[in-house]
């Protein structure tokens, strides 16, 4: 049987559903990772769906389907893209996603198509969904929810462009009086806080530093290990870091920015050095995080008027 979580599901007849799953074939892709695969599946003209596909097989990969079940629990929220339901069977499990038509901020970045340019506002409102989202993982869920990979791939885009964060594979749930939780390793490289390879702890400061490598990405529109940085043996932190420091600010910004108010582009290159900070302690709260962004675009609106 297919479970439904959500009332845009729940009146349809779960076997029918299984019968159009079951008949997903590789044209209907859209994504895959180390742990599955993602299909598009259309029901109707109105009804589509994102199903991620995780083979059974390993006890790794069981838990990470019982993670993203417990994490995403009773979930709602504008900034996190909402599962609507699940399925079990041998070989396999299903998660059935609401499908993101833009697909991910990495993809807009990074991608091959040139058409696909984001201009400061996008890349600003991007910046505060995620944040957004991230922020009531960490203070609004109880038990409080540490998301342990956030990157560029895993900020889905709405038909509207408002960022969603996705995959809770790796998510951790943390009760309100811990300060952590002791973990393997895992995440992604180049979006790893560096104390978590020291400490094998995951906190919600190791999401603010991964938060921190996004909004670089958002700024400079280079991924967190290119190629350029590797060969000299660093990565975009560093590098960014550097410049800054030097007060070359312009020469990190993404060239397919034609323009941007300089001084907002400024204090989100800081907000990202403070995520981005070495000693946990010294990062802000995700709450923090939101509460800047939210002000520095109320502040400019005040100065444009």
């Amino acid at each position: 049987m297919v479970m439904f979580k959500s009332p845009a599901t729940k009146s349809l007849e779960s076997d029918a559903f299984l019968k159009k799953t079951l008949k997903l074939n590789n044209r209907d892709i859209i994504g895959s990772g180390g742990h599955g695969t993602v299909y598009k599946l259309a029901l109707s003209d109105s009804l589509t769906f994102a199903v991620k596909r995780l083979n059974r097989g390993s006890a790794e990969r069981d838990q990470g389907f019982e993670r993203e079940l417990e994490a995403m629990g009773d979930i709602k929220h504008r900034n996190i893209v909402t599962l609507h339901g699940y399925y079990t069977a041998p070989h396999y499990n299903l998660l059935i996603y609401e499908l993101m038509p833009n697909g991910s901020l990495y993809e807009y970045l990074h991608g091959r198509s040139k058409e696909k340019v984001l201009d400061w506002p996008s890349r600003y409102k991007i910046a505060v969904g995620a944040a957004r989202g991230i922020s009531y993982l960490h203070h609004d869920c109880i038990p409080h929810i540490i998301h342990r990979d956030i990157k560029s791939s895993n900020i889905l885009l709405d038909q509207n462009m408002d960022a969603q964060v996705s995959d809770f594979g790796l998510a951790t749930l943390m009760e309100p009086n811990k300060t952590h939780v002791s973990t393997i390793v895992a995440g992604t490289f180049g979006y790893l806080a560096p104390e978590y390879f020291d400490t094998g702890r995951a906190t919600t400061k190791g999401d603010v530093y991964s938060f921190g490598v996004v909004l670089l990405e958002l700024l400079t529109g280079k991924k967190p290990t290119d190629e350029a940085f590797m060969e000299e043996g660093t990565k975009l932190v560093t590098w960014v870091k550097t410049v800054v420091q030097e007060k070359r600010e312009e020469y990190v910004l993404d060239r397919s920015l034609s323009s941007f108010p300089v001084d907002e582009v400024n204090v989100v290159f800081s907000i990202a050095l403070k995520c981005l900070e070495p000693e946990p302690a010294r990062r802000p709260t995700m709450a923090e995080v939101v509460k800047v962004l939210e002000q520095l675009k109320s502040s400019s609106i005040v100065t444009d008027s």
